[in-house]
């Protein structure tokens, strides 16, 4: 068991303001680790190219009046700051109150590599990187050659769960990567008791950045994987209902869409908050997880944060493979595709047995991405060790050797 540690996690939350979605993302830690009853301090950096309206002073912008809107809904004051990239510019807490916490703080949880900031780096004695984007993050590193800001860390963690082994071709940076689930705080996201009338739905960007190619073998973009599947809405009949934030440039796939049956929401009113979000996914039927095409080209294990909110909601998720059916029950609650048709069975079966799938779908996120499960296994590897004591946890906190027996066992 490990003792209450001071823990400081990064992640961006205002550098890319109204995106409920990937708040959610950083929120699920800060949340979770606090009702564990760790100190949790959340400190995000924004480089000045994000900030808006360009030139505005930190204070004065957009991107300040949604990180306090979201600090001060869930709880956060005096426990948050933002911090202007490579400058003593902060709201919230200011700059040199950041630096006397990290001089007495435990853990950094640094997700993405987000804080860059030696001087608040150097003082907290583990530094955790959380790797949010399995695949890219690597490719980009080793064979780009850009920097995706490993260096600093003495802890590496995945949500690609095949990271690493030897089912996954992808490099891993010379790294030992801890594999980790995608937490979620279930007191957040309880059981969903509204009706469940907004269809089969979606959330996500159709491209978030260049794709890449290595050894023959292309990893792209949602977009790629979705024109793969424009037919999916004519193979059932449930509704399908995308928000996908695609730029109106992309007119060609935004006829595509409609034509062939995806009714479209805007992710500005859907996704513009985190309880907006929440909203979204509680009123829906349940997902059609449609994953980046280089995670499933890469097999890496790689599950979405946004289909754990769907299943601790009691909203069944037909999500494409990426390999992480090796470590996640399938077949109820839970349902993996490779094709459309594919997908559209498994929405017909669960439409069938509903209430069932919709049970067993809670059951999932509780048994597998309660936070304090996830959380508690990363503090247990990296959060009360001494140093000579790290590779031997790197290879106990793997998901590869626990996750596949079980989910076996229940497929």
């Amino acid at each position: 068991m490990t003792s209450r540690l001071r823990i400081v996690v990064s992640g961006m939350i205002a550098g890319d303001p109204h995106q409920g979605g990937a708040s959610w993302a950083v929120l699920q830690y800060v949340l979770g680790l606090r009702a564990m009853g760790h100190d949790v301090y959340l400190v995000e950096p924004v480089a000045p190219k994000r900030i808006r309206p360009h030139g505005a002073p930190l204070d004065a912008s957009v991107n300040a009046a949604y990180f306090r809107d979201v600090v001060t809904a869930f709880g956060l004051d005096g426990c948050a700051a933002l911090l202007a990239e490579g400058s003593d510019e902060a709201i919230g807490l200011t700059y040199a109150q950041l630096c006397a916490l990290a001089d007495h703080c435990d853990l950094l949880i640094n997700i993405s590599g987000m804080l860059t900031d030696g001087r608040l780096l150097e003082g907290i004695p583990r530094r955790l990187y959380v790797d949010l984007d399995p695949a890219f993050n690597q490719l980009w590193q080793s064979v780009d050659g850009l920097d995706m800001r490993f260096d600093g860390h003495t802890h590496f963690a995945t949500v690609g769960l095949a990271i690493g082994t030897s089912r996954c071709a992808i490099p891993t940076c010379g790294l030992t990567w801890l594999h980790t689930l995608q937490p979620v705080v279930l007191d957040e996201w309880p059981m969903a008791s509204r009706p469940a009338e907004g269809g089969w739905t979606t959330v996500g960007n159709w491209r978030g950045y260049g794709s890449i190619r290595h050894e023959g073998v292309q990893y792209g973009q949602k977009a790629h994987s979705v024109r793969a599947l424009i037919d999916l809405p004519s193979r059932t009949r449930a509704p399908i209902r995308a928000s996908f934030a695609i730029h109106p440039d992309e007119a060609a796939d935004i006829a595509a869409l409609r034509a062939h049956g995806w009714a479209l929401v805007d992710p500005a009113v859907v996704a513009r908050t985190p309880y907006a979000y929440r909203e979204f996914i509680q009123s829906s039927r349940g997902e059609i997880g449609i994953a980046k095409s280089g995670y499933v080209a890469a097999r890496c294990g790689w599950f979405s944060d946004r289909s754990v909110c769907y299943l601790a909601s009691g909203r069944p998720v037909v999500a494409q493979e990426t390999g992480f059916s090796r470590f996640l029950p399938t077949g109820e609650g839970l349902c993996a595709f490779g094709t459309a048709d594919e997908a559209a069975a498994a929405i017909e079966a669960i439409e069938m047995a509903y209430e069932r799938h919709r049970r067993r779908a809670r059951e999932i996120a509780e048994e597998f991405f309660r936070a304090e499960r996830v959380l508690g296994r990363l503090l247990d590897a990296v959060g009360g060790v001494n140093d000579d004591d790290r590779s031997s946890l790197h290879e106990a906190g793997r998901y590869g050797d626990a996750a596949p027996a079980a989910a076996g066992a229940s497929r």
